[in-house]
């Protein structure tokens, strides 16, 4: 008897109901996605250099690659490995600051002769046998006898293998999921390689190209590693408002505190060479850019959370819903700020053991403009990521009950119910057969 009992609060919602809150959805998402194809379109910039790029390397300078046979240019030499002719003595006048490092050359004109090359100190510890190096050959150095410059080691190799081991990993642990993630990341990087940043060396709006860029990428890792579901539509929704809030913290941030965006040797250059190329607004996308991927994953727990607190107790009141989630997020807000705080701090160890060598006061020395920097893009993601969570939760809340009410799930149970007909059925029963066991012992006794 009891294996028939249901109880209507566990129902799935029906289909209609579910369709009502897709149009929802669809009403809310569609004109964002319009208004992001319309900013994309408008602000791609499609040639941002016009025909002005930078030379790799001046006239007379080959790039060329090689391997290292030795680590001592000076033994090489004495040893007489082949030497290209009109080669100079490489060790007259050479700082003990460049050491020297034998290299087989791989191609080029001098293919399969062992020259000398200057190595930078900072880089001799990575050098070994076998190492495989890119070099220039300057035709105007020759007379030094040091016509090979070393550039940096070739990495091609030991990155595709860790792509691949990655893949390889992702896909073996999360499945046809994590292959769609993937993919959504391939995406992502394109719209930031071919929109972006093309866009933002053309000098177009820094605000406007990044809500776009941002957006885009939004949109495709989402729906590309969850599907389109109310449940990440919901997650994209507060990610979408995050965004918003830490773009405009992001451009506040940064003219408030007077940051430039040109306080390493990179962006200097980049300034020179790229005159319409605004600084600050190149390190306002780069704040958005680098607290993306908490964000998300912020936004998608909490919006399941919300669901699954549903499913577990479809009579919850929306406002204890909305408290129960709430306990979620605050606990994955505790652990995501001091994430994002750890791993800023790590990409700026060397530039804050610099700044300690100063010897100047701790408070001071927070204002220094490296610093100030990792501490700007710290504060706006990270409250970018809190406001997010309770915009995720107030909409997952409001369609988890939406759909719920149009499909009159969150009516209680009434007194006619299954439940209640079969439990009356058993006491109406129990009671009738007490009542004729009782009239037959009386019968008994009267005999």
């Amino acid at each position: 008897m009891h294996q028939h009992i249901r109880r209507s609060g566990n129902s799935h919602p029906d289909p209609q109901a579910l369709r009502r809150a897709r149009r929802v959805l669809t009403a809310l998402i569609v004109p964002v996605l319009v208004l992001i194809i319309i900013g994309i379109v408008t602000l791609y910039s499609p040639n941002p250099l016009k025909g002005a790029k930078q030379q790799w390397a001046q006239t007379g300078v080959n790039r060329i690659s090689g391997q290292v046979t030795g680590l001592d240019g000076k033994k090489c030499l004495i040893e007489g490995l082949k030497m290209p002719k009109g080669a100079a003595d490489p060790t007259n006048g050479l700082p003990e600051t460049q050491p020297l490092v034998c290299v087989k050359v791989l191609d080029g004109q001098w293919k399969d002769h062992i020259v000398p090359v200057r190595v930078p100190e900072e880089s001799k510890p990575a050098i070994r046998i076998g190492t495989a190096v890119w070099m220039l050959y300057d035709t105007e150095a020759m007379a030094t006898g040091t016509p090979f410059l070393f550039t940096d080691i070739k990495r091609g190799n030991a990155l595709a293998i860790m792509g691949l081991l990655y893949v390889i990993i992702v896909v073996a642990v999360a499945g046809r999921r994590g292959f769609l993630a993937l993919l959504g990341l391939a995406a992502s990087t394109l719209v930031i390689v071919f929109f972006m940043l093309p866009a933002l060396m053309s000098g177009k709006p820094p605000m406007l190209v990044t809500l776009a860029g941002v957006g885009a990428i939004m949109f495709l890792s989402v729906y590309l590693a969850h599907g389109i579901t109310i449940r990440t539509t919901t997650a994209l929704l507060g990610t979408l408002l995050g965004l918003v809030v830490t773009v405009l913290l992001a451009y506040a941030g940064t003219r408030a505190a007077g940051l430039t965006g040109a306080s390493d040797e990179d962006a200097l250059i980049l300034g020179t060479q790229l005159p319409a190329l605004v600084l600050p607004s190149l390190f306002m996308c780069g704040i958005v850019v680098a607290g993306l991927g908490a964000l998300n994953d912020v936004t998608i727990t909490q919006a399941s959370a919300v669901w699954e607190l549903d499913e577990a107790d479809p009579q919850m009141p929306r406002r204890k819903l909305f408290s129960r989630a709430m306990r979620i997020g605050r606990d994955h807000i505790a652990s995501t700020v001091y994430t994002l705080a750890f791993a800023y701090v790590g990409t700026a160890l060397p530039t804050l053991i610099l700044a300690m060598l100063s010897q100047r006061p701790f408070l001071e020395l927070l204002t220094v403009s490296q610093i100030a920097e990792e501490i700007v893009r710290t504060l706006v993601a990270s409250i970018g990521l809190v406001l997010a969570i309770p915009a995720t939760t107030v909409v997952g809340t409001f369609l988890v009950k939406f759909v719920r009410a149009s499909s009159g799930l969150n009516e209680k149970p009434r007194a006619s119910s299954r439940v209640d007909t079969v439990e009356s059925a058993s006491v109406a029963t129990k009671i009738e057969d007490e009542g004729i066991l009782r009239a037959g012992k009386e019968s008994s006794h009267a005999h």
